[in-house]
């Protein structure tokens, strides 16, 4: 595998070439996330036709199958930043990208839960592929453009994650593991395109030395709290992804609990949920925050937020979901991004993988817990046993939560604000 000492890095080469730079890798990041939104919408039935399971049970194991993913990711997110921030970003993207391929054709092949959780879990180990993806976005943008790029890295995701569920839908006519056979030559087909055509973006005298203390999850917390005002948004971050995992968590079970959804239903559903992230954050992202500023934005993304997980917890039909869907999610994608490019202008340039790597971290962990808190919930009150059963209860709390996230940054901001009026510089 090449690396940049064998090949001219990106960061040294023209704006235009930068600029073609960063569209190879939001082509990757769409090609990925078209090969990991494939199986969203069959995981449900496959875990019910391999685990003899209902839907509640079925939900209660998906939810432990994504806390297995996002553990996988915490442990190991810090390791691959830390080592593309020395070995360059190039080599482990590719990494990460072929791994994730094996895993498919793993999980294609599972004839029990307990190789479905083994494949979740390198999922997870290769679910780095965002994170050297947003550092090397980093290292060929300039800091003030970062929030726009973040914001086209964030559309790449919602465009592969409306293709990849509305194909998945289609394909799970065929059987619940079909999907999983084309993710595998999605993610295959990625690893050669990469291979072909992208090129390495951190320069030899930009690369630092590889230290175990940062490349641990909690080691990357503790040098976190050395960069000034990283921390304090970080862990917003974290409460913030917590609120929202209530979508993985249960959205598929949820659907086809509450409204009988089919698997072609609920990968349409996925899809539109990404065409509306995409059109938002390609297209607004840049022009509100320039307009209303980065806090403003991140308030308002929020606020929507709160009132889209809300309705969800207290809507009657499935038309009324589809409307809070189609028309409220996109201001909700302005949060992750904007967080993402303030930060990354809190830490030195040659830190941006072990940035990426701690806010994967951070994120990842939180997604674990909510994950699991959010299934039980769901698993729940929808158990076969009690009298009245609710669908929506994990929604309803995620409402409260969110809403207790926006308070906390509204004065977070407020506190900030008056810091740099001062003439100093956030904590």
């Amino acid at each position: 595998m090449n690396t940049s000492a064998e090949t001219p890095a990106a960061s040294d080469q023209t704006p235009a070439a930068a600029r073609h730079a960063v569209i190879f890798v939001l082509v990757t990041v769409f090609l990925d996330m078209v090969g990991f939104g494939i199986i969203m919408p069959v995981l449900p039935k496959l875990i019910e036709d391999v685990g003899h399971v209902g839907i509640g049970e079925a939900a209660w194991i998906g939810g432990w199958m994504f806390a297995a993913f996002s553990l996988a990711q915490f442990a190991f997110a810090p390791l691959m930043g830390n080592l593309s921030d020395r070995y360059g970003r190039r080599p482990l993207l590719l990494l990460a990208i072929f791994g994730l391929g094996l895993d498919f054709i793993l999980m294609a092949w599972a004839p029990n839960l307990v190789w479905l959780f083994i494949g979740r879990v390198i999922a997870g180990i290769c679910g780095s592929s965002w994170i050297i993806a947003s550092a090397y976005i980093a290292d060929v943008t300039a800091p003030e453009e970062r929030a726009r790029a973040f914001g086209l890295m964030g559309a790449a995701f919602g465009v592969g994650f409306i293709i990849g569920p509305a194909i998945g839908g289609l394909l799970g006519g065929f059987g619940a593991r079909v999907p999983f056979w084309v993710a595998a030559a999605i993610s295959l087909a990625n690893f050669a395109y990469g291979w072909f055509v992208l090129r390495e973006s951190l320069p030899l005298e930009s690369r630092r030395k590889f230290e175990w203390m940062r490349a641990n999850p909690f080691g990357a917390f503790k040098v976190f709290s050395t960069y000034r005002g990283v921390l304090p948004l970080c862990l917003l971050m974290g409460v913030y992804f917590f609120g929202t995992a209530v979508y993985p968590a249960v959205w598929s079970f949820w659907g086809i609990a509450k409204f009988g959804w089919s698997e072609q239903m609920v990968g349409l559903t996925l899809a539109a949920f990404g065409l509306v992230s995409a059109v938002c954050q390609a297209f607004l992202t840049g022009p509100v925050t320039k307009r209303f500023g980065e806090y403003n934005t991140i308030l308002f993304g929020l606020a929507a937020s709160v009132l889209v997980v809300a309705g969800y917890g207290w809507l009657a039909t499935g038309v009324v979901a589809v409307l809070i869907l189609t028309l409220l999610h996109g201001p909700e994608g302005f949060v992750h991004p904007i967080l993402t490019a303030i930060l990354t202008r809190r830490v030195p340039e040659d830190a941006q993988g072990e940035l990426q790597g701690g806010i994967s971290a951070i994120t990842n962990i939180a997604m674990l817990l909510g994950t699991l808190f959010f299934a039980l919930l769901f698993a729940h009150f929808m158990d076969e046993g009690r009298v009245v059963q609710n669908p929506d209860i994990a929604y309803r709390t995620a409402a409260f939560i969110l809403a207790a996230i926006w308070v906390w940054l509204f004065v977070l901001i407020r506190h900030e604000r008056r810091i740099e009026a001062a003439g100093g510089r956030p904590e």
